[in-house]
């Protein structure tokens, strides 16, 4: 285990916040704009075996990393045949999307492209210009406040713009973070709360089951620099912890009304990766996993991928195999709650997204004790961590590749 970050805040109280939800910090809205288009982005996988290094050089690239140490990341993808289920899951999503904006009289055409594969944005931006598109709403497979999760697409839209020859001419805006979207969590809601139904039905006591809300382990310099520069403090988890925090205390608040006795739960991490002397957000969902079992503190553990969109492969190997035998391997019962993905009221949220705005006076809809967050970030929001702050709309090449250098296996966007 690497040196982390104090250990998680207790989840029944938030922590104190640093600037007031109210302020222009939070509520700061984006500019109105006659957009025309949609860039559904998203972080990429392999199609198929042969696909599999290259695909890893991409996510590395820049890091100097050799293909035999690739190939144990290329181990969990081989295990799935090689294919990444997150391309038609994004291909699902994108379907349902178009239904439910045609639903809203919307008339926005969908482009897909990815950071790390095929489609990538270049083509997908490409494609939107060539169409006659000028103003794209950017809307990306992340729900939360981190470089990986959120800046790192803002700068990919920059970048992209600028290789092809597009900037100027085109625009790209992303939308807001969405964690605090009821459509994001509701279907969360429902998951934990059959999983602890089906539990109790097998005679499991909510005392003895633990509930463990599982995001991307991100390095812990990247997590205290997420969010708005006033509102950092060493050490805290910045934005990225903080809004996880809210969102597992709401989800947990909703089920008060079925269920009055409910289990403990915390937010635990998977998928660290990078040098061991780095300190990454900790604890590990497996460590905690055996110190429940060790410490005979529960005899069942739900797992809530809530820091993920889809079911894709960080989601699949890491909880539905690696966490499940480590639940096995110590004799605790085991639920994996599904992610938000083709959730309807999920594809609902993107589309409110998209009419947020478009459409100034539209409602938003926002849980939570966290508040709203920006639609515009702040020149300094969530920097990477050897990220120089900068004001230009595409931040210099070398702190871009330093940022990215860092994130790069920080998947908190996948």
């Amino acid at each position: 285990m690497t040196d982390s970050i104090p250990s998680t805040p207790s989840p029944e109280m938030p922590r104190p916040r640093a600037v007031d939800p109210s302020s222009d910090t939070h509520t700061r809205r984006g500019e109105q704009k006659p957009f025309d288009a949609i860039l559904f982005a998203s972080f990429g996988g392999p199609d198929g075996q042969e696909d599999v290094i290259p695909f890893l050089r991409n996510v590395t690239r820049g890091r100097g990393i050799p293909d035999e140490r690739l190939e144990e990341v290329a181990g969990h993808y081989r295990a799935l045949g090689g294919r990444s289920p997150i391309t038609a899951q994004n291909e699902a999503m994108i379907a349902s999307l178009e239904q439910e904006l045609a639903g809203r009289g919307i008339d926005l055409p969908v482009y897909f492209g990815n950071r790390n594969w095929a489609p990538y944005h270049s083509e997908a931006v490409k494609a939107l210009h060539a169409d006659g598109h000028r103003h794209a709403l950017g809307l990306v497979t992340s729900a939360y406040s981190s470089y990986s999760s959120c800046r790192q697409y803002r700068e990919d839209f920059g970048m992209v713009l600028e290789e092809t020859g597009l900037a100027g001419e085109v625009s790209i805006d992303k939308v807001r973070v969405y964690f605090n979207h009821p459509g994001f969590l509701e279907p969360v809601v429902d998951g934990v709360g059959e999983a602890l139904a089906s539990l109790a039905a097998e005679g499991h006591d909510a005392e003895r089951v633990a509930v463990l809300f599982s995001t991307h382990s991100v390095p812990t310099s990247m997590a205290d620099a997420s969010g708005p520069e006033e509102t950092r403090a060493e050490g805290s988890g910045g934005w990225y912890v903080e809004q996880h925090l809210a969102a597992c205390r709401w989800v947990m608040e909703q089920l008060h009304d079925d269920s009055p006795e409910l289990p403990d739960w915390q937010l635990v991490y998977q998928s660290r990766s990078g040098a061991p002397h780095i300190p990454w957000l900790e604890p590990d969902v497996n460590d905690v996993i055996e110190q429940l079992a060790e410490s005979d503190a529960a005899d069942a553990v739900v797992v809530v991928p809530i820091g993920f969109v889809t079911d894709h492969v960080e989601v699949v190997w890491d909880l539905d195999t690696e966490a499940k035998e480590s639940a096995e391997e110590k004799g605790l019962a085991f639920r994996r709650v599904a992610t938000s993905g083709e959730d309807p009221r999920f594809i609902a949220a993107l589309a409110d997204l998209v009419q947020e705005r478009l459409d100034a006076q539209f409602p938003r809809r926002i849980v939570t004790d966290f508040g709203g967050t920006p639609d515009v970030c702040g020149a300094n929001c969530c920097v990477g961590r050897m990220c120089r702050p900068t004001t230009s709309a595409v931040d210099s090449a070398q702190d871009v590749e330093r940022a990215r250098a860092e994130a790069a296996t920080a998947g908190a966007a996948s």
